[in-house]
């Protein structure tokens, strides 16, 4: 009996496109008796030709313009591996509105532009799947979007960036300063040379923007999501952490407050009888509080070539089931078959509420302590517990504080006054603790 044939393009050979073509080719048999089809690379396309090199491409398979992927009518389902927004955006639109379906693992494009691909795709009846583009080898898309789905999703925390969680880990286990790590982390591969978009927190927040249209069915406006990232922390900062029994972690945070979502990206005290206290190196990981299914933790390699390939060719195949089954576009893009009210409302920042960590670099002299206390209560921040160091050379001593919770404008008041008084040496360190 013959079997029918899912044709596959793809589009870019990197790191991932490289992984994913030779998973395909190398893997044919299995996956197309898995399937109950064959399924086949059909079109690659790359504008460098030797990037191809070593992967035994079939001849004609190799093109290099992606736009003759998309054209190709033999093409059942594109794959885009080229990051970034342009062309990456108008390849997939046109590969939707050619009636193909679509694997993606890019990010960056899904959290300024989801929106819209998902409209279309909607519209024309097509799939977009995007496993890869957060946690890459972790289940997780497929995870909120099926798995999970009779819950409420109330709360979400993720480790969501390998070279954050890398870096943070090695600054933890070896005290060392964060230049020196990060270019420890540049020379094994965990870093790029122009780190900027992970270590600002960017990455994350585009990973929690896509988390959170999966958990609440509405695209939140990227430039709404307050992100900090890790470039301020100092050594310090992650030793007096542990005395307090706190992992210094940078946190994407989702958290229904009523009803309203809190979305941010920031340097986070995390317990250590935490789940996540205990996610290191370049893992990632997403805690999930669901109202029936209780606490949820996925864990697992969040980037690399196989992994992410691996999460990719799943997509493939998920993709070719609905077309052999006639159903393309069984789950919506989003999970929910009910239409987007337009971009996810977020709570402002300024009212959170939580716990803080507060470094203060003052004056080893009388007083101090009272007065940085009396601003403190003021603007009605209670002390949960203080540290302060005596003094090991000139110049200031910290003063650690940790609060009970506090609502984030009076905190940002009263650091304001506190980083003004005449015995501050420099602007106070905070450090929001996870609730």
């Amino acid at each position: 009996m013959t079997r029918k044939r899912i044709n596959v393009g793809l589009i870019g050979l990197g790191t991932v496109g490289g992984g994913v073509a030779r998973l395909l080719l190398e893997q044919q048999r299995r996956l197309s008796d898995y399937l109950g089809a064959e399924l086949t690379l059909a079109r690659a396309a790359d504008r460098d030709p030797a990037l191809a090199q070593g992967l035994d491409l079939p001849a004609g398979v190799l093109v290099a313009d992606g736009a003759a992927v998309v054209a190709d009518p033999q093409v059942d389902i594109v794959v885009e591996l080229i990051g970034g927004l342009e062309p990456a955006r108008a390849f997939v639109l046109a590969a939707i509105a050619g009636g193909k379906h679509v694997a993606t693992a890019n990010k960056a494009l899904l959290a300024h532009h989801g929106r819209e691909i998902f409209l279309a795709a909607r519209q024309k009846g097509v799939g977009v799947a995007f496993e890869a583009s957060v946690g890459g080898g972790i289940p997780l898309i497929r995870s909120l979007r099926e798995g999970l789905a009779a819950n409420d999703i109330s709360h979400c925390l993720g480790i969501l960036n390998g070279t954050c969680n890398f870096i943070l880990s090695k600054m933890t286990a070896e005290g060392a300063a964060y230049a020196d790590v990060l270019a420890q982390a540049q020379q094994e591969g965990y870093a790029e040379a122009d780190p900027t978009f992970d270590v600002a927190g960017t990455d994350t927040a585009h990973k929690l923007a896509i988390i959170a249209a999966l958990v609440t069915g509405r695209q939140p406006e990227l430039n709404d999501i307050s992100t900090e990232g890790i470039t301020k922390i100092a050594p310090l900062d992650i030793q007096l952490a542990g005395e307090f029994g706190f992992k210094v972690k940078l946190l994407a945070v989702l958290r229904k407050v009523g009803q309203a979502v809190e979305l941010r990206v920031h340097p986070t005290l995390v317990p250590l009888g935490h789940p996540m206290a205990s996610v290191d190196g370049p893992f990632n990981a997403l805690f999930v509080e669901g109202d029936w299914v209780g606490e949820v933790l996925l864990y697992g390699r969040g980037a690399g070539r196989r992994p992410t390939a691996s999460a990719v060719v799943g997509d493939v195949l998920d993709l070719a089931r609905d077309v052999l089954c006639g159903c393309p576009g069984r789950v919506p893009p989003l999970g929910s078959a009910a239409e987007p009210e337009g971009p996810l409302a977020l709570a402002p920042l300024d009212q959170t509420v939580c716990k803080y960590y507060f470094r203060f670099a003052a004056q080893d002299k009388p007083g101090v302590l009272a007065a940085i206390s009396a601003v403190l209560a003021e603007h009605r921040i209670s002390i949960e517990a203080v540290i302060q160091k005596g003094r090991e050379e000139a110049g200031p001593v910290p003063i650690v504080m940790l609060t009970h919770e506090a609502n984030e404008a009076a905190v940002q008041r009263a650091l304001a006054r506190i980083n003004a008084l005449p015995f501050i040496a420099e602007d106070t360190m905070f450090i929001r603790v996870a609730g």
